[in-house]
């Protein structure tokens, strides 16, 4: 029993000592970590506008996008459910960080290209990065108007877009927009339109959130030589498995930079607004981690 209690007495300070150690390997270890903050926003989208996000490598995005008629149209017009526009496209991860797309829309028939690369993500821990920053650059060919040269019918949009997670709940995105036309639609109007989008999400519950995006270009609004207005859209995300369903009321027919920055014609003011939702579904080529995939 003396033998017992004697080695007894020299252990627990060793193992005190050794589980001091530890900690505080593992707090050192903490301290020169950083890590990555996920899930900014749900979908590579906020509501019209591109969000941060970018596809995972080897993951296919399928995109539908419908707008209705405006919804001040009349119990004629079923408030708008008569009449439709549609955006089809894909999205694949190249890398983690880059990815690509290519979309078709029944609004003047445009075919829209575009890459999205996350240059900067995130970070908490030691290592704290405060914001995620993603580049975009789109172009695309309008083909409703067959008297116009092809090279009038080609627009480019160049964005900078900054985000930032403020704990599990919120997220907002600065989105500093460059938009060229060719040839503008309205005789008079700028070729070249500069435009700043500001968007939020906030999480009402674990699959469910709220979304709100603002583009202010800078221009005069409702002129004879630029009939547009700023575009503003609030909607709501819903996650089901691997499909995202965004519902939402905009003024903005279009679903394209081009259309939805550059050629708003609706005014909420005047109640010109249009009910859409976009549905998204993922799918993985990634053998290794084709199990955990949604």
């Amino acid at each position: 029993m003396k033998l017992y209690r004697i080695l007894l007495l020299l252990v627990i300070p060793a193992m005190s000592q050794a589980q001091d150690d530890l900690l505080n390997q593992l707090q050192k270890s903490d301290s020169i970590q950083a890590y990555p903050v996920t899930a900014t926003f749900k979908s590579t989208r906020i509501v019209n506008g591109q969000s941060v996000e970018t596809m995972k490598r080897k993951h296919l995005d399928f995109r539908i996008s419908h707008r209705f008629g405006r919804v001040n149209s009349g119990a004629y017009q079923f408030f708008g459910l008569d009449q439709a526009t549609m955006r089809m496209g894909f999205e694949y991860g190249v890398t983690d960080r880059f990815m690509v797309g290519v979309g078709r829309s029944t609004s003047q028939k445009v075919y829209d290209f575009f890459g999205k690369y996350k240059l900067i993500q995130q970070t908490s821990g030691a290592k704290h990065i405060p914001v995620s920053v993603t580049l975009f650059g789109g172009t695309g060919l309008a083909t409703v108007n067959r008297e116009l040269e092809f090279q009038d019918k080609i627009y480019y949009t160049a964005q900078v877009l900054i985000a930032r997670k403020f704990g599990e709940r919120f997220s907002m995105q600065v989105s500093p927009s460059y938009l060229y036309r060719n040839k503008s639609l309205v005789v008079g109007d700028d070729k070249l339109l500069w435009a700043v989008g500001i968007g939020g999400r906030y999480k009402l519950s674990k699959r469910v959130s709220v979304n709100a995006e603002y583009f202010w270009t800078a221009r005069e609004k409702n002129t004879p030589t630029a009939p547009y207005y700023d575009s503003m859209s609030v909607g709501v995300d819903i996650e089901t498995g691997g499909h995202v369903f965004q519902l939402h009321f905009t003024n903005s027919l279009g679903m394209i930079e081009k259309q939805f920055i550059g050629e708003t014609t609706g005014s909420w003011g005047k109640g010109d607004i249009h009910y859409g939702f976009n549905m998204s579904r993922t799918f993985s080529f990634d053998r290794k981690n084709r199990k955990s995939a949604p």
